[in-house]
């Protein structure tokens, strides 16, 4: 076999061998253990890393952006580690999924902390879930609830119409666009749970804490191109 052969065959062979990237954004905001686990297991294929560099992020093929926390403690460690451009620049370039307190700050504003700007890359605001007297209702919402399917969309691949994921959070999104809103969950009211704006996914529930029904979710984020 002549050399330009041996080359071309060398050649097509790291190319079949290159694997997606998926970085997952460290901002000192969540405990990642449980998100990498869960994406290793659904994508074996793909090379899973945590990371706050600005070049990691810009060259990976898809982004994860966990959180959990105060919204204000959140954009300032966003800003201390020089996070907020690459974050909005991945949110526009290629597949994207905010993950609880990920999917928050993505928001215009929140009303925790006394109002907290937030990144803007969706238009809306947070707001916190309130007791009246014809609607008592634990705060925060903590445990097992369903998730409602609005509309279609490639993330429900696989997932029943109803199905229950896991929650821990006291602030929801209102997004100002409701056209975006593909998931809904009641706690004392409905609120979006699931949100997908172009290549931007976002859930509040933890889809990595969720059984079969959150890593479904994973592995179809991890499918869309």
């Amino acid at each position: 076999m002549g050399i330009s052969r041996l080359l071309q065959r060398a050649f097509s062979n790291n190319r079949r061998q290159k694997l997606d990237t998926i970085a997952i954004i460290d901002y000192g905001m969540s405990n990642l253990s449980s998100v990498v686990k869960a994406t290793e297991y659904v994508a074996p294929n793909t090379k899973v890393i945590i990371s706050s560099d600005s070049n990691e992020i810009n060259n990976a093929d898809k982004i994860i952006f966990p959180g959990q926390g105060a919204a204000k403690k959140c954009m300032q460690s966003i800003y201390d580690k020089k996070l907020t451009d690459v974050i909005k620049k991945s949110s526009k370039e290629k597949p994207f999924l905010g993950i609880c307190m990920g999917m928050q700050i993505l928001m215009d504003s929140s009303d925790e902390n006394n109002g907290t700007e937030c990144l803007s890359i969706i238009e809306g605001k947070v707001e916190k879930f309130k007791n009246n007297k014809n609607n008592k209702i634990k705060i925060p919402h903590m445990g097992w609830n369903k998730i409602i399917k609005k509309k279609d969309h490639p993330i429900w691949h696989k997932i029943d119409e109803e199905s229950y994921f896991y929650f821990v959070h006291s602030y929801f999104i209102k997004p100002l666009e409701k056209n975006y809103i593909i998931g809904k969950t009641n706690h004392g009211e409905d609120f979006c749970s699931v949100i997908a704006k172009d290549n931007i996914l976002a859930i509040q529930g933890h889809p990595e804490k969720s059984s079969s029904a959150g890593l479904q979710f994973l592995k179809n984020f991890i499918g869309i191109k």
